[in-house]
Order: C-alpha cells, then structure tokens, then sequence
C-alpha cells in the first residue's frame, strides 16, 4: 500500500499532458541528455572511434513528432546518433533496438490515454524496459545539474523501411503456421494507432482475411472510442463481420483484445491461462510457471494448479513481469490489461504477437475462442478505479488504512484486497475478489466512500 519515491517515472515510463511539463520541448530535451549520461557513462567518440547510436519510435498522437525533435537533439548533443523508426508499435522499438545494435530504445506514446497525453519510455540494448534503480538514475540526472560540456554532436536520419522490417519479423516468427490461417476471417481494431501500420500487413500476409476498423489515425483521434479500452467496439465488429474472431490494440501495439466469434471479448487472464495451458500440455512452459501479477484473477492461478502448473505473481505493469521472467528463467507471461510476453519470441508486450500466437492455438486444435475460454473459470472480481488529487502513502490516511484492513477481516483466506496508485494517471485502483457469496462489491463501495472522503479529486 506504499507509493513509489520517484515523481518523474511511473509504471511505464513518464506520462502526462504533451507540452506541459515534464513534456515540453525543453525538459524532453533535458531528459535526453540525462538518459545518455546514465545509459552510456564516460562516452567519448575520439577515444572509442565508435559512434552510439539510439533507435526512437513513436505512435500517432499530434505530439509525436514535437518530442521526438527534442530528445533527439538531447541525444544529438551527446554525441550519440539518433535513428528515427517513425510510426511503429512499441514492440517493434524494442527489437529494433536489438536488430540494429543500438545503446537503448526510445518510445513516445502513452499507450491507451487520449491524444493530448503522450509518454517516454526507454528500451536498454537487449529490448527490455529499464529496470526502477536505473530509471531513478535518469531522473536523478534530470533533476540535478545538467553538465554542458562540449561534445562530439551526433546525427538524426531515419531508419528506412522500419515498420516493413518489423512485420518481417513477425511474420518469420510465424511462418511455419501459415497454412492454418488461410481461409480465416478476422476483424482488426487498430485504435487508430501505431497498428495501423502493420498488424493487417502482418494478419494478411499469413493468409488471413482482415476486416480493419480504426486504421486511419490524424494525430487526435488515436484510442478515441476504439481500442482495448473500448471493448465494446470490436465486440460490434465481430458480430458485423461475422467474423472468426476479433483482434483490438492500444495505441502502441503492445497489448492485445481478444473478442470471440460470439462477439464477447477476453481479458487478459483468459489469454493467459489458454496460452500457458497450451504450453504447459506441449512441455514448453519453462518451469510449468506463468508469471502474472498482483491483479491475476485468483481462478487463474487455479486452474494452471489443477493441470500441474502454476502462477508467480509480479508487480503491476509489464516491465515488472519481464523482471520477473529474467530473474527465474520463465518464458511466458502477462498482465489482466494484455500485455502479454512470449519471451522466445519477443522479450517484451507484443499486441500483434500475442494475438497471432493465441489464434495459432485456436487454428491448430480447431476450437473457437469461446470454446477455448471455458479453461478459466474467474473467482469474482469487482474494481474501482478513484480520481484523486494527490498519492500519499496510503497508510498515513488512517481512514482509509482502516477500511481496506476490515475489508480484509471478512474476506479471511477466500479472498484478497488490492488497492495501489496508477503510476501513469491520478487514480487510486481498488481491487476485491473473492468467492460467490462474499460481499465484494459492499467492501469495495466503503473502500471508495473512505477514499472519496479523504483524498478524492
């Protein structure tokens, strides 16, 4: 019940309004020259004759196209060469980043808000999200003095073709599974981001016939009304379409929506336990282990344990359950939100990925989705998520430490409560699951009353 120390990062990089600070032109500038004097101490070209470089993606929002300018020239006067991905997923930043050799990743997107919201995140060389001790570095370096000292100035250019480079990827990845999508039907909501550019190139040349929605993004309209956040429009879609089943994205491709042929869409724990399931039957789950994390539906954990499995919970956010799978040598695992990470195949949340490996399944077995979601059977679940005008630790707020400690007094071992700040928005989450005939949705209404009363916005 503690909120992170660091003010500047939050669960998935630094978020806020475009513009304004920590987004205008000059901080982002400034949070260049931080990242490099972290990720890449004691530089110096004349004495390496190398010359570093920096792979910087970024989704559709209007914004992009400011900070990536910026850091860039942060970058630049650091010596370090910056090559431009343009419009790609997430994902695809983070392979690139490996692909090219790179010294770290950049990407500007603040995944499923609105448009006028836009984010930094940071890959290191091998694709994966820094890790908090060194993102505390760069904040740090951010917060204190800036040294000016002359240096070497790098280049800015373009990496040509790199969203082509990137559905070549995937489509590899795949390759040998191609004859079990020709002929299948799919709707695709691409929430009017960095999707638009490849999940139906990449859906398409597997053999599938794409039904696309939401693919014409101008900068203002990405994740409005579409998108993972919005599942009721790719449930439409489906039932439109008649489709075999349905694919929705965030903004920056790095989670996936599943909605099935009866138009009713699947969480991110359903995904999870189909696809660990699979691998766990076809001996390829490292460990019999999925690695979810503190909001895993209990019924997950559950039914991996039935079929000699079993779940390790993380911390919220994706980078979390990365850490977690390279600490202990696990090879898949994911979030309720969707991100999930086949770390075979990319060491990161990969919207597109996911979806084709998961449809993969429903090919190979000939079950439809609504078959395959029967495997879960979810503990109840209610959630709250509170606007509120600041985080203090939540154990100085004793009116609101009390409620979440008798809420826990009833539930006893049937049931859990988890109640945690956004690192990326001004919310309080509040979490309780438990059995049918426990009073949930009760103690969660007290919890958000006390939270209201105390700290709501």
């Amino acid at each position: 019940m503690s909120s992170s120390p660091r003010t500047l990062f939050g669960t998935d990089g630094i978020r806020g309004k475009a513009g304004l600070k920590p987004l205008d032109p000059e901080s982002v500038m400034r949070l260049g020259m931080a990242a490099a004097d972290v990720l890449l101490p004691g530089f110096r070209r004349e004495a390496t004759h190398e010359w570093p470089t920096v792979v910087i993606g970024k989704d559709t929002r209007l914004s992009g196209d400011m900070l990536e300018a910026a850091i860039a020239a942060g970058l630049n006067a650091r010596g370090i060469d910056v090559r431009l991905a343009g419009v790609v997923p997430t994902p695809a930043v983070a392979w690139l980043t490996r692909e090219t050799g790179a010294a770290f990743g950049v990407v500007i997107s603040a995944s499923h808000n609105p448009f006028d919201d836009n984010g930094i995140k940071f890959f290191d060389s091998r694709g994966i999200k820094l890790d908090d001790k060194t993102e505390a570095a760069i904040e740090a370096a951010f917060k204190g003095e800036i040294d000016p000292k002359a240096a070497e100035i790098g280049r800015t250019a373009p990496i040509k073709d790199a969203a082509d480079r990137y559905v070549n990827f995937v489509c590899g990845l795949f390759q040998d599974h191609r004859d079990l999508f020709t002929g299948s039907r799919f709707a695709l909501d691409a929430a009017n981001g960095a999707a638009s550019v490849t999940s139906t190139a990449i859906l398409t040349h597997l053999g599938a016939k794409v039904s696309v929605f939401h693919d014409r993004p101008n900068g203002m309209n990405i994740n409005r009304e579409c998108g993972c956040t919005h599942p009721e429009a790719i449930e439409s879609l489906v039932r439109e379409t008649g489709a075999d089943a349905g694919i929705s994205h965030d903004g920056d491709a790095d989670r996936v929506m599943l909605c099935d042929e009866t138009g009713s869409s699947l969480d991110g724990d359903e995904l999870l336990a189909i696809a660990g399931l699979d691998l766990l039957n076809r001996g390829e789950l490292n460990q019999a282990t999925v690695v979810g994390t503190l909001m895993s539906n209990a019924g997950l954990e559950a039914c991996l344990a039935e079929r000699g499995g079993r779940l390790v919970r993380a911390g919220v956010g994706d980078r979390y359950v990365m850490r977690e799978m390279l600490a202990n040598d696990y090879n898949f695992g994911g979030e309720q939100s969707g991100h999930l990470i086949f770390r075979d195949l990319n060491p990161t949340g990969d919207g597109i990925v996911a979806a084709v490996r998961l449809l993969e399944i429903s090919r190979r077995t000939g079950k439809p989705l609504s078959e395959m979601r029967r495997v879960l059977k979810k503990f109840p679940q209610t959630q709250r998520n509170l606007r509120v005008k600041a985080k203090p630790p939540l154990e100085t707020v004793p009116t609101v430490s009390a409620v979440i400690e008798a809420a826990n007094r009833t539930l006893g071992n049937q049931g859990r409560v988890l109640v945690r700040y956004s690192g990326t928005e001004s919310l309080l989450r509040v979490l309780v699951e438990g059995r049918d005939d426990l009073p949930i949705d009760a103690l969660a209404d007290e919890i958000a009353s006390a939270v209201g009363a105390e700290i709501g916005a």
